[in-house]
């Protein structure tokens, strides 16, 4: 037994002592440590003339040695193929990587998030909806049935397959098919990408992105939208900024109002961008209306509420300084990287 102990020790300091990548030398050490003839088989073989009340230890003894060597090969021959594969590709691992480029979030999305954390404040929580939509979420249960008027006013993309099916013109659908679920109240905002077949320029585009947003509930007042927009204006423009509400026309809403603020392109002396009135309208807003919500099954007699909607683009001009609103859609890098610092 003292002589299988010493024979261990000292094949165990000799295989700690062995360390190569290459892969013929690590082959060699499985032939004479591992092999059918090796040090270990050999070694096994001892077991026959260990005393019989000492065999148990022993035993356990080759067996611990034995995880020892198979181990160790592991090892090198785990080292040897990533030598092997670092040598195949060419690559000096010692050299210093490439950077890579911090990317930045567009700026587009820099805005929803900035306009949905504001309004998520004041309790709204987010709901979103499909982009290809039927007539009666995008315009019927809007109050806006067939060969009615106001469709004209949506220049919208119809399915050629099917006409009955449209890429929406709002993420007012979305409001629909909240409303329709009953579940009073509703304090919701619907941020998505909308399309609208219209002539692409500084201030229009085929496809932008909407952000709505919708509260029902019993004796909800104009007032209460009114100061639920004055508060996201302010937060998100300043406290200086200047406001005003002027009395428009929405099928969905009634009263209807756009809300408009003090163009920070030219400081309200007048540009492009502004049609050289130095306002620019951010959104359209009103009650929304009875009809709508007997649409949705919702009394209108127990309940009302407020509807408001904004472009997410053309607050994004104002924050950042954008004359053209071209520029979002582009994908010029020399463009978006501006915003690296702003995520």
């Amino acid at each position: 037994m003292k002589n299988l102990r010493e024979q261990i020790e000292a094949l165990r300091d000799e295989i700690t002592g062995f360390n190569s990548n290459d892969p013929a030398q690590v082959e060699e050490f499985r032939i004479k440590y591992l092999g059918t003839k090796g040090q270990l088989k050999n070694l096994m073989g001892e077991l026959k003339n260990v005393p019989v009340d000492q065999k148990k230890e022993a035993g356990q003894l080759l067996n611990e040695f034995k995880q020892f060597v198979e181990a160790h090969y592991e090892t090198l021959k785990s080292n040897s193929s990533s030598a092997a594969d670092a040598a195949d590709t060419g690559i000096d691992l010692s050299l210093p990587g490439d950077p890579t480029p911090l990317g930045s979030r567009h700026p587009v999305t820099l805005m929803r998030n900035q306009i949905v954390s504001i309004f998520q404040r004041l309790g709204f929580a987010v709901a979103e909806g499909p982009e290809i939509e039927d007539d009666w979420h995008n315009f019927g249960a809007l109050n806006l049935p067939a060969h009615h008027p106001a469709r004209d006013m949506q220049d919208t993309f119809y399915i050629q397959q099917n006409p009955d099916w449209v890429l929406r013109t709002h993420t007012s659908s979305v409001q629909i098919r909240e409303m329709e679920k009953g579940k009073l109240p509703i304090r919701m905002l619907m941020p998505g990408r909308v399309f609208r077949n219209e002539t692409v320029s500084a201030r229009s585009h085929c496809f932008f992105h909407q952000i709505e947003g919708l509260y029902i509930d019993k004796n909800v007042s104009f007032a209460d939208l009114k100061q639920t927009l004055y508060f996201f204006v302010k937060e998100m423009y300043g406290a200086n900024v200047k406001v005003r509400f002027r009395p428009s026309y929405f099928p969905f809403t009634e009263p209807s109002a756009e809300m408009d603020v003090s163009c920070f392109i030219c400081g309200g002396e007048g540009c492009h961008v502004c049609k050289k009135t130095g306002w620019v309208e951010i959104l359209g807003c009103g009650m929304v209306h009875p009809n709508v919500l007997s649409n949705c099954g919702i009394d209108p007699e127990e309940y009302n509420g407020f509807a408001f909607g904004l472009g997410v683009e053309r607050p994004a001009m104002l924050k950042y300084g954008v004359n053209d609103l071209r520029l979002f859609s582009e994908n010029d890098v020399r463009f978006l990287k501006q915003f690296t610092a702003a995520t």
